[in-house]
């Protein structure tokens, strides 16, 4: 294999790839990216059993052929070249790639392609086309929630499925731990309707961000029972999804919350960070103090001492003492694009709903504690 491609195409997409890649695996194959002459110039592929990437970017091709290459040192040394750099990649089937670029060489070891472990082809039983920057949202303000419980692992990732709000179909992001929840929807795309109803996991949430990072009107998504695949400007992104049962989330969701707070979120969140100092690594909690249109947050902390800070809102309920965590109000708050923050209150051991102003497309879920 001999072929010459130019830096930055190549860094963005060894940066996709090493993503994938688990730094430490007991399967040096795993390690590594697979390196293909292909059509449009070059094609990268890399997974972990798991989630796999492939990748076409341009290149000029001298000689066919096919390497695998450990993702990080590859993705390390083009990083580290100057800009602009035209990178040679060649390859005599002697056991090193040679990558080369100005007066820099670099000989690195390889493992056969046939060792290359190929994921096991799928059948997609849906397949429709989406906005990328809707696919982007949906995933980006659910992601917080998401558990990190590896003994609720169906709670590892984020519900993606169709759902009915108001009479009409909608493409719907949940997830939740069991302390927070987040509901974001958005129109269901034409050809979406028959999508099987997926979990998926927090590591294709995070490697998904990365492919839609870039400008692009839309994504293609195939969904099956056991996979789901993202194809976004010549990077495919396909996953297996959780093997599991979501819980029932709508049970969590109050309705009939009517204790109505609005306030502004940038504020709200720098105000609960800076009390939330002083608060106690274990517990992080914060108690709100709510009455005419005044909120007093406060801290104490029998180890570090105590914290007040008052905050003018807009609130005309009966008064209200009630306690969350630190970190909860923090993320919520840190959701919310361009608008006030609205928390709906029902008592201090009931869960509280947010909503972001009243757009009722993303809607956030949190349960009180004790303070």
């Amino acid at each position: 294999m001999q072929v010459l491609v130019e830096r930055s195409a190549l860094l963005k997409a060894t940066s996709h790839a090493q993503g994938v890649v688990e730094r430490r695996n007991t399967i040096p194959i795993l390690s590594n990216l697979l390196i293909e002459t292909a059509e449009s110039g070059l094609s990268l592929k890399a997974t972990d059993l798991d989630i796999e990437i492939i990748e076409s970017l341009p290149a000029q091709v001298a000689r066919e052929g096919a390497v695998t290459v450990s993702a990080h040192m590859l993705h390390e040394i083009v990083r580290k070249l100057p800009d602009g750099a035209e990178v040679s990649l060649v390859a005599d089937g002697d056991g090193s790639l040679t990558v080369s670029a100005g007066r820099s060489r670099f000989a690195l070891q390889t493992l056969p392609k046939e060792d290359f472990p190929v994921m096991a082809s799928s059948e997609f039983d849906c397949t429709f086309q989406a906005n990328a920057a809707t696919v982007r949202r949906l995933f980006d303000k659910a992601k917080f929630a998401i558990s990190t419980e590896e003994t609720r692992y169906y709670l590892n990732g984020v519900y993606f499925h169709v759902a009915e709000a108001n009479g009409a179909k909608t493409m719907r992001a949940v997830a939740t731990d069991g302390h927070r929840l987040a509901q974001i929807e958005a129109p269901l795309p034409e050809g979406a309707a028959g999508m099987a109803d997926v979990i998926v996991p927090r590591k294709t949430v995070g490697e998904l961000r990365k492919l839609l990072e870039v400008d692009s009107d839309a994504v293609e998504i195939s969904v099956s029972e056991t996979k789901i695949r993202f194809s976004n400007q010549g990077v495919t992104l396909t996953s297996k999804v959780i093997d599991g049962s979501f819980p029932d989330y709508s049970r969590v969701i109050p309705a009939n919350n009517t204790m109505k707070l609005e306030l502004d979120a940038d504020r709200f969140a720098n105000a609960v960070d800076r009390v939330a100092t002083v608060s106690s690594e274990r517990t992080r909690a914060v108690k709100m103090s709510l009455d005419a249109d005044r909120l007093v947050l406060s801290v104490n902390s029998p180890d570090s001492g105590s914290a007040t800070e008052e905050l003018e809102v807009a609130y005309s309920a009966d008064p209200i003492e009630i306690g969350f965590n630190s970190k909860y109000l923090i993320e919520i708050a840190q959701q919310i694009d361009d608008q006030n923050a609205i928390f709906l209150f029902s008592d201090p051991g009931s869960p509280t709903l947010v909503r972001e102003g009243e757009d009722a497309s993303a809607i956030y879920v949190v349960m009180p504690m004790r303070v």
